[in-house]
């Protein structure tokens, strides 16, 4: 910002009430302007201000189209800041009157006009009231367009403050906007913030050609980041950040747009890490979607530690399986530590599913980021910590070299699954998402809270017989297809990789298409678009689907393995399901218990009464 960006941010801040939002220098519609600010009230309408430095000596001239102005380099023109703030506010009063939800309807005596008032005005940070009418400026921008220096005192009267703000408005009527037009609003202005149907766990809108995005039919209902994860995604800064979000929060998507704006500004390429194969290729097609590859890196930890090996030369280490794979981020850290392998790479270095890092990978992945940028983003949520790294919660960031100390962001909110399917859920997981505090770095294991979606709750059929859950599981992938959804919609998420060959080989007898993740099906698993996704529940991890079908939950938890870890891996799948769940066991367990006492209670609660 420059010093008079500054002082009207800081005045905004303090003088307008917690109901308005502002935003600073952020690209509007189609054409991509950048106002100054705009500054939106759902009873005051919207407005746009231009904001100068100039000072009263350095005007040579002024009229209603250009200002000259005294410069270091000489005299240079300008356009009337008034022309330009009209400009941005015209765009932006077409854009939003197309959209009927935001007209007046017919029948009204303003029918076809818009619902709230607009306006535009301009700020002169640096000239004095006085100045302005002595410089005969009034003659070129009305008086009542224009803020000047000694009306932008930290003294000023919040309601004088105010007044000057509404005077600009030609025409001021009552008005009050609801949430969904509010929502509308945004999602017209900034379309980098929709969420489309369909489009995945990433969730973002994928702006194609202009062309076509100027023919883009507005859906009777639209979705966009809420208020909380669009300010995050847009004022992260160039700093450490560490945002713990419960499942289906939108970090992903939060991390989707942060890629976005970062790919824009930094020179240096961007890297995107997880740890899951399936979720980075995943990732690396919609980053590739939206045209960013060139700037945008996305790899799952291992993959990039064996690309970063081979890159500068260094030996790979000896041998094959998982001592291979364990062995790969000790030989990078020693190559970096060797100098064979350079520091400070990437501009920017986020990371999603955070938590199922090891602690040493952070001391790897701070020194690859440019100092001059300092842009790491880490996105976590301990309740799926499913790969058994236990030990990290015993570490603090600071002494990873992540400086999470007072930049630790929490999300509440699961938008991702419906209120049935998150309350079953957490009813199966109650004990696993009780309340912890981390002493050192403050970020604590939060239960979700559902942001009120409904749905059908989840079901739990028990069959007679082991082969016959296979049929269950036919038979309703037919009947939802048969329904309107696509395969590609649907999937089927298992304990054991031998479950998966044995559905794969059962889904091509009965000719449904279906695709397998496992080894490089990992990274093609949605290219192939209308079949039923088959993946292990870690695989699952960090995806998501509308249908979602758990079988076998008969013999959960697994044999030899840690009750509370299965919980957290079944509680991982249950959450990938954003429509409907279906869950089917032969034999009875512990969790199969523990899931029909959930059911049970959920719907003695939200039975109407």
């Amino acid at each position: 910002m420059t010093g008079g960006e500054k002082r009207v941010s800081e005045r905004l801040e303090q003088k307008l009430e917690d109901d308005y939002l502002l935003w600073y220098d952020v690209p509007i519609g189609l054409k991509q302007r950048q106002p100054d600010f705009v500054v939106f009230h759902p009873r005051r309408g919207l407005l746009v201000l231009e904001v100068k430095d100039w000072k009263a000596d350095t005007i040579r001239h002024a009229d209603t189209t250009q200002f000259t102005l005294v410069t270091e380099r000489g005299l240079a023109k300008e356009t009337n800041p008034l022309l330009q703030a009209r400009a941005y506010a015209l765009e932006i009063g077409v854009v939003l009157e197309r959209d009927p939800a935001l007209r007046h309807p017919d029948g009204h005596r303003h029918a076809g006009k818009l619902v709230m008032p607009w306006a535009w005005g301009v700020v002169l940070a640096n000239i004095t009231r006085k100045q302005f009418v002595e410089g005969g400026l009034a003659a070129v921008i009305p008086d009542h367009l224009a803020i000047c220096r000694d009306e932008l005192y930290e003294t000023v009267d919040a309601e004088a403050f105010q007044e000057r703000l509404w005077a600009m408005f030609p025409h001021v009527f009552p008005v009050a906007l609801t949430l969904p037009q509010i929502d509308r609003v945004r999602w017209h202005l900034f379309p980098e913030l929709r969420v489309e149907p369909g489009s995945g766990q990433f969730g973002l809108f994928r702006a194609a050609d202009k062309a076509d995005a100027r023919a883009l039919e507005i859906p009777d209902l639209v979705k966009v980041m809420d208020a909380q994860q669009e300010l995050l995604a847009r004022s992260l800064g160039d700093e450490h950040r560490v945002i713990h979000g419960v499942a289906g929060s939108g970090k992903t998507m939060i991390l989707g747009f942060r890629a976005m704006h970062l790919a824009r500004a930094l020179h240096k390429p961007i890297l995107v890490l997880c740890y899951n194969k399936t979720l980075a290729a995943r990732l690396e097609q919609l980053i590739g979607e939206r045209g960013l590859s060139d700037k945008v890196q996305v790899y799952n930890f291992h993959r990039w530690c064996r690309q970063m090996l081979a890159a500068y030369h260094v030996p790979l280490p000896p041998g094959g399986g998982k001592g291979f794979v364990d062995a790969l981020p000790p030989a990078i850290m020693a190559a970096v530590e060797r100098g064979q392998i350079p520091r400070f790479q990437y501009g920017a270095v986020l990371v999603d599913e955070g938590h199922d890092f090891e602690p040493d990978w952070y001391r790897l992945i701070v020194q690859m980021i440019d100092p001059d940028t300092n842009s790491l983003l880490v996105l976590y949520d301990d309740a799926q910590n499913i790969y058994g790294q236990a030990n990290r919660k015993r570490v603090s960031w600071k002494s990873l070299g992540v400086q999470a100390q007072g930049r630790t962001t929490i999300l509440r909110l699961n938008y991702r699954n419906t209120l049935e399917i998150l309350a079953v859920a957490r009813g199966f997981a109650s004990e696993l998402l009780a309340g912890r505090a981390d002493d050192d770095d403050g970020v604590p294991l939060v239960a979700p809270e559902s942001a009120g979606r409904r749905g059908p709750l989840p079901e739990l059929v028990r069959t007679d017989t082991a082969a016959a859950q296979l049929e269950v599981l036919i038979a309703r992938l037919r009947d939802e297809h048969a329904h309107g959804r696509p395969y590609g919609d649907m999937a089927v998420l298992y304990r054991n990789q031998w479950e998966g060959e044995k559905l794969h080989e059962a889904l091509r007898r009965e000719g449904i298409p279906g695709r397998l993740a496992e080894g490089d099906g990992k990274r093609t698993l949605f290219v192939v678009e209308d079949s039923v996704k088959l993946l292990t529940m870690h695989s699952s991890k960090g995806l998501e689907f509308p249908f979602v079908i758990i079988p076998g939950l008969g013999s959960l938890p697994k044999d030899g393995k840690s009750e509370a870890d299965e919980a957290r891996l079944l509680y991982v799948a249950m959450t990938r399901a954003t429509e409907r769940l279906l869950l089917i066991h032969h034999d009875d367990s512990v969790f199969s218990k523990r899931i029909r006492d959930s059911i049970n209670e959920v719907q003695a609660q939200l039975a109407p009464h």
